[in-house]
C-alpha cells in the first residue's frame, strides 16, 4: 500500500510541476487522436447518414461489413498499415512510417465504423414523423439530411466522443505505426506500457490520471451539454 502511495505522491508531483517529458507525450496524443477522430467524424457521420436514410442495393452488406470492422483487432490495423507504409509497401515513398501522419491514419480507420454505425443507430432511433415533416415541406435531400442531422445531434456527438475515446486509449496502432519514438511519435499509452516495463511506475501513473481526466473531461462536457439542451 505504501508503494501505491508513494507512487500516486510523486505522479501527483510531475503533473503539478508540468514535467516536460509528460506534456510532450500527452500532446501528441491529443493532437493525432483528435486529428483522427475529426478525419473520421467528416467521412462516418456522411456515410451514416447516407446509410440511414436511403435504400440501395448493397446495403446490407454495407452495414454487415461496418459492423464487422468495429470488432477490428487493432493489431491487425497497424499491420495492414506497416506493410502499406514500410519502405517496401505501396505508399513506402512517402515516408509516412514511424510518422505522427502515421498513427493517425491508422486511428482514422479504427473511428470510422465505429462513428458510421452510432450515427446509423441514431438516425434510425428518430421518430419517423421527423422523415415524413421534412418531406411534407418539400426539403431536398442536402435540407433532410441537415435537418435529420439536427435532430440526432446530440446522439450524433457522443459518437463521436466514443471515437474519440476509442482512438486516445489505443495501443497496438501507435505503437506499430509509431514506433514510440520519444518526443515525436510517444504516446500516452505507449508511454505507459514502455515506462512501466522499465520500472517507471509513476510516470505510467501520471500519464494514466491524465488520460483518465482527458476522459473525463470530453464526457463531462457531452454530459453537460445534452442536460442543458432539456
Amino acid at each position: 500500500m505504501r508503494f501505491f502511495a508513494e507512487a500516486f505522491y510523486q505522479a501527483c508531483q510531475l503533473i503539478i510541476g508540468f514535467d516536460s517529458d509528460l506534456l510532450i507525450i500527452v500532446w501528441t496524443s491529443l493532437t493525432v487522436s483528435s486529428a483522427a477522430t475529426l478525419s473520421a467524424a467528416l467521412v462516418g457521420v456522411p456515410v451514416g447518414l447516407t446509410v440511414a436514410m436511403n435504400d440501395f442495393r448493397g446495403k446490407q452488406p454495407l452495414l454487415l461489413i461496418l459492423n464487422t470492422l468495429m470488432a477490428l483487432p487493432t493489431v491487425v490495423v497497424g499491420l495492414f498499415f506497416y506493410g502499406l507504409l514500410s519502405r517496401s509497401g505501396p505508399l513506402g515513398d512517402l515516408g509516412l512510417l514511424f510518422t505522427r501522419t502515421g498513427i493517425t491514419a491508422g486511428l482514422f480507420v479504427l473511428a470510422l465504423p465505429m462513428i458510421a454505425n452510432l450515427t446509423i443507430a441514431a438516425i434510425r432511433g428518430l421518430d419517423s414523423r421527423v422523415f415524413l415533416t421534412c418531406k411534407l415541406l418539400g426539403a431536398t435531400p442536402v435540407q433532410q439530411a441537415g435537418m435529420v442531422l439536427m435532430e440526432a445531434r446530440f446522439a450524433v456527438i457522443a459518437a463521436i466522443v466514443v471515437g474519440f475515446g476509442r482512438v486516445i486509449s489505443e495501443v497496438g496502432i501507435a505503437m506499430m505505426l509509431g514506433g514510440n519514438i520519444k518526443g515525436f511519435t510517444r504516446t500516452m499509452t505507449t508511454a505507459i506500457a514502455l515506462e512501466t516495463s522499465k520500472g517507471e511506475f509513476e510516470l505510467g501513473l501520471a500519464l494514466g490520471m491524465v488520460l483518465l481526466s482527458v476522459a473525463l473531461a470530453v464526457n463531462a462536457a457531452l454530459f453537460i451539454l445534452q442536460r442543458e439542451e432539456k
